[in-house]
């Protein structure tokens, strides 16, 4: 990723619903049928009317995917390419140009045809309004032009397959030119329910803030589908929510249930089921621009104390396993360096070597009790999202780790806009902040994560890290898709990563999902993963409703 508003908006609402609980259902039943779905991707308490797919985390949930499309999908989850508005893709002239040939029969859900000229002035229309290229998508372009009615060239810079695959073809949802070309800015368009023009399999039906819904779009190029409409009630709290799912009202949704198999599952065995799969890895996050913080042996300190597992069981509740010091998620197993050393593959706790550590660097204890070096104490603020409750534990079992070594952290709790503010403050901006637990978005391979987190250009490397080895390796990488050539330049990284510590792992984040297949068969199962389960990854969501099929 770069790490994107919307990205960040999607993780965000995933965690936001295991944040509230203890008040009354805001939205009232939904009906189950065979042709309708009820979904919750997130809680909130009411819909905005708000349809435009640059607006990120205010858009409504179901306008991404269902309405609007991107060319292709690279699921992250299975590795899987979906094509969309594209056809088929190619690169040339040394992987700098990227042709796109389009689907034919694609049509705006107002009757006018879907052409190249679309795509075209979508992406002038992010090059003219900066602040709506989330992605950074023209730090890599140098061109986008319409070669006939149906295809499309893009030429870059310079090589970068993993990008344009991700960002270019699967993170940059087209918008209609005759609607758009008097609306400016498209990070400020206002764009209403009735307003609501796309491509995808759905179409915008009714919109009320308690309930918005849409119908199928019958004329898609992909065939109508099977699911007649699709409702997404708003709820004020996780608890009514959870209540809402377990009793069938809610056939689909991305919930952080605490004791998952007595209160949903056994509610209906034959038809309530879940999945869980690790997703993304979950970090602590140093500012590396604190001078002490930059000190490798404070970091080493820090890895040895932290007890991972008493996060996963206590703070996860057991849903997120703990993580591998390389960086990598279990689904990225087949990139593991196998010549790392055995000391890089598992976390330890040894207090005692950590407090060892300190004194070789020249920390003593002062009359705190806490290690410092030339008057300066190893204090530090850890700042987590108020209200995520099993990030609140994380930070909290953290504090008290920590403590035992002698380095005072102290927790401080923000609400979500106010953190990620903390972290990410934008363009041209350094990140004010100790300590953070965040999260990076996966990709297809490693090295989405990677690139984000640790090259110096990386969209999300809020810590700060430069390295030259990393850079190199990394854009080695995208220049080339030679397997076993990519695989030595990550080698190289995860290596880096598991022994100079720029971020520290924590956790595998768990990717919520659960359903009830009572009216409708074609789910994406533990048995059957053919992609991301996950209601809030809204295009993969898009792409499992419309291929369900209603049960006989």
């Amino acid at each position: 990723m770069s790490k994107t508003k919307w990205m960040a908006g999607l993780a965000a609402s995933a965690a936001a619903v295991m944040t509230l609980s203890g008040f009354a259902a805001t939205a009232s039943a939904a009906t189950s049928s065979s042709t309708t779905l009820t979904v919750v991707p997130n809680v909130l308490a009411t819909w905005q009317d708000n349809f435009n797919p640059f607006s990120g985390t205010n858009s409504v949930s179901g306008t991404l995917g269902n309405v609007y499309e991107t060319l292709f999908y690279f699921d992250n989850t299975t590795g899987k390419q979906f094509n969309l508005l594209g056809k088929n893709f190619k690169f040339s002239n040394g992987n700098k140009t990227l042709t796109v040939n389009l689907q034919t029969k694609a049509k705006w859900t107002d009757g006018q045809a879907f052409t190249a000229q679309d795509v075209v002035f979508t992406f002038d229309q992010l090059k003219k309004y900066p602040d709506a290229d989330t992605n950074g998508i023209w730090q890599q372009l140098q061109s986008v032009t319409a070669h006939g009615k149906y295809q499309v060239v893009f030429q870059f810079k310079t090589p970068n397959i993993p990008y344009a695959e991700q960002y270019v073809l699967g993170g940059t949802y087209i918008v209609p030119e005759h609607e758009w070309k008097s609306l400016g800015d498209p990070a400020k368009a206002k764009i209403t329910y009735d307003k609501a023009i796309g491509t995808g399999p759905f179409k915008v039906l009714s919109f009320s803030t308690q309930d918005v819904k849409y119908t199928a779009n019958k004329d898609y190029y992909g065939g109508a589908p099977k699911i007649q409409t699709l409702s997404y009630p708003a709820y004020a709290t996780n608890s009514a929510a959870d209540l809402a799912l377990a009793s069938g009202q809610v056939q689909y949704a991305g919930i952080n249930i605490p004791d998952i198999q007595k209160t949903f599952v056994d509610a209906d065995p034959a038809h309530n089921h879940y999945y869980f799969p690790p997703n993304n890895p979950v970090e602590l996050y140093p500012n590396l621009r604190n001078p002490l913080l930059a000190q490798l042996p404070v970091r080493q300190a820090m890895n040895l104390a932290i007890d991972r597992k008493e996060l996963s069981v206590k703070g996860e509740t057991g849903y997120e396993t703990v993580a591998s010091p390389n960086g990598l998620i279990p689904t990225q197993s087949s990139w593991l360096d196998p010549s790392l050393p055995a000391a890089d593959k598992t976390f330890t706790v040894n207090d005692k070597k950590a407090e060892q550590i300190l004194q070789k660097a020249g920390f003593k204890k002062d009359s705190n009790g806490i290690y410092a070096k030339d008057g300066k104490e190893l204090s530090f603020t850890l700042l987590v999202v108020a209200g995520w409750s099993d990030w609140d534990e994380d930070a909290l079992l953290i504090s008290q780790q920590l403590q035992k070594i002698g380095i005072q952290v102290k927790v401080s709790q923000q609400q979500y806009s106010a953190y990620y503010n903390e972290i990410d403050p934008g363009a041209g901006q350094t990140p004010h902040y100790d300590l953070a637990i965040s999260w990076t978005n996966a990709g297809p391979t490693p090295f989405t994560t990677f690139h984000d987190l640790l090259d110096s250009k990386g969209g999300f490397n809020i810590e700060g890290f430069k390295n030259a080895t990393v850079d190199s390796a990394l854009a080695d990488f995208a220049q080339t898709t030679n397997l076993a050539q990519q695989k030595k330049d990550l080698y190289k990284v995860e290596r880096i990563e598991a022994e100079q510590l720029p971020v520290l792992p924590l956790l595998n984040g768990a990717l919520w999902y659960e359903y009830n297949d009572a009216n409708f068969t074609g789910w994406s199962t533990k048995s059957n993963l053919w992609i991301d389960p996950s209601p809030y990854n809204y295009q993969s969501a898009a792409i499992i409703m419309d291929r369900l099929q209603p049960k006989k």
